[in-house]
């Protein structure tokens, strides 16, 4: 199958035109216009996913976090960086990148999140068009928030989670939850506006916190490698939309983080 007709169908799902300004979406590397056979489906581009693509022989690699995040001014290899890009150009491997774009997709990662976690009658966080938006607001059947909390450590298969509030009042009952993957801590406030009892997202910085205590919002931090989900999700996307090209789901551990 073309590279170019396996990103059209592809896109006819999660189109490019959703993401957000200045997002770095679409193709990043080498060119779509050759034949597709084996295509890597990744959260990250790091050594262990570089090897992982040209161990596999795949023509290109699918990734939500770009590989390049600012202009490039040299390509070296003694920079770490540059030379993901350059061991890439030289396998002949592809690289395209689908950012804020699945996040903010009807049936994309935040709607994945909501079904582990029951999350009903939801909808947008924050919109970002007429249309459409990004994380998700809804309900849950009431329950307290350490049963809650034991419910998103299985979910996301986590040892540990943050719980982002000065006292640890388990039994606190919830009803009302909002969740954006990866780092979604600007938005705490429109989930303060949708009357979230609960608000969930990553990297949620030491200030912040301070300001989500203060207004009252509890907050969980599963991480960033929740995202992690992006992999099996789309990968089943892809086969359901193209055929005769290999989906390969990657199984390159790319979370920076060791729980000790």
């Amino acid at each position: 199958m073309n590279g170019n007709e396996f990103f059209k169908a592809y896109e006819s799902f999660c189109p490019k035109e959703l993401s957000m300004k200045d997002d770095a979406v679409g193709l990043q590397v080498g060119t779509l216009d050759k034949e597709f056979k084996k295509v890597l489906v990744t959260l990250d581009i790091r050594e262990d996913t570089v090897a992982e693509a040209i161990e596999n022989n795949v023509d290109c690699i699918l990734a939500k976090h770009a590989l390049i995040f600012r202009p490039v001014s040299t390509l070296v290899e003694e920079d770490t960086q540059q030379k993901l890009i350059l061991d890439l150009i030289q396998a002949g491997i592809s690289v395209y990148i689908s950012h804020t774009n699945i996040d903010i997709v009807d049936g994309g990662i935040n709607d994945y999140f909501c079904q582990l976690l029951d999350i009903n009658d939801t909808e947008f966080l924050s919109q970002t068009s007429d249309s459409n938006g990004i994380g998700r607001i809804g309900n849950i059947e009431k329950q307290t928030l350490g049963e809650f909390i034991v419910k998103t450590k299985k979910a996301f298969d986590l040892d540990d989670i943050r719980l982002v509030s000065y006292e640890k009042d388990l039994n606190r009952e919830i009803s009302r939850v909002a969740i954006c993957g990866g780092t979604g801590g600007s938005f705490f406030k429109d989930a303060l506006d949708k009357k979230a009892d609960l608000f969930i997202t990553g990297d949620v910085y030491y200030h912040s916190a301070h300001d989500m205590i203060s207004s009252g919002l509890i907050v969980l931090d599963p991480g960033h490698y929740i995202e992690k989900d992006f992999i099996p999700l789309v990968a089943e996307k892809l086969r359901q939309l193209t055929s005769g090209v290999e989906i390969i789901e990657s199984k390159a551990n790319t979370n920076p983080f060791i729980t000790l």
